[in-house]
């Protein structure tokens, strides 16, 4: 699956910097926010990676072997989810579009019109709800990473932290503007949810500059 995008479908992991970039740019409402979240989930999870290739197997960082496999399990399958996401989350804005587009001049066209635009919604809420959740995964383990793995690497468990909260946070507002489009009753176990994932969130991205902190300090 892939977004539209000059006519064509593509797929916004599979473009050069340079083209995602002029896409991001772009008038067009897609790619947006939560695109660029997701795409910056997958780039904390491959530079996770990297710390984990570099403590795994020097026994100058034997502790922090542990960790970096933790860490190197979940961020390789994460980085191609995050790409699937990226391009979801396009997907589902589309959707929403085509809703808007729908005949509206009887009431079974209304009513049918609205159904669609709400579970279009609905789904591009879901998207970036999944993104910021998987962010946490990956907050939770790099603090853990950051004061045990390689030390020459702790700036990039810092850079790694840094994207993955903002590819969280910024998945976060996506599913509050969707949520806040919908009647009350729908979305309700993300609205449930969210509260708590935000905070989750909040507290690991500064535990994750602490450590980071901390490390390069010591």
């Amino acid at each position: 699956m892939g977004s539209q995008f000059g006519g064509e479908t593509v797929s916004w992991s599979n473009m050069s910097m340079d083209e995602f970039q002029a896409a991001l740019a772009s008038s067009t409402p897609t790619p947006g926010g939560g695109t660029a979240s997701a795409l910056a989930l997958a780039q904390a999870a491959a530079l996770s990676v990297m710390v984990s290739k570099l403590t795994l197997g020097n026994d100058r960082w034997s502790e922090g072997w542990a960790v970096a496999q933790e860490v190197q399990s979940l961020s390789v399958p994460m980085m191609n989810r995050a790409n699937v996401l990226a391009d979801d989350d396009s997907d589902a804005f589309d959707r929403v579009m085509e809703g808007f587009g729908l005949p509206k001049e009887t009431q079974e066209e209304k009513d049918l019109r609205r159904s669609a635009i709400r579970a279009a919604t609905l789904m591009a809420a879901a998207v970036p709800f999944e993104t910021a959740e998987l962010g946490l995964e990956l907050l939770e383990l790099l603090p853990e990473l950051a004061r045990n793995g390689n030390a020459n690497a702790a700036s990039d468990v810092g850079v790694a932290g840094l994207l993955a909260s903002a590819a969280a946070k910024g998945a976060v507002f996506n599913v509050e503007i969707n949520l806040d489009s919908l009647p009350s009753d729908m979305g309700r176990d993300f609205r449930d949810r969210l509260p708590e994932l935000k905070e989750r969130i909040r507290a690991q991205s500064r535990n994750v500059m602490d450590a980071v902190r901390e490390r390069m300090l010591g």
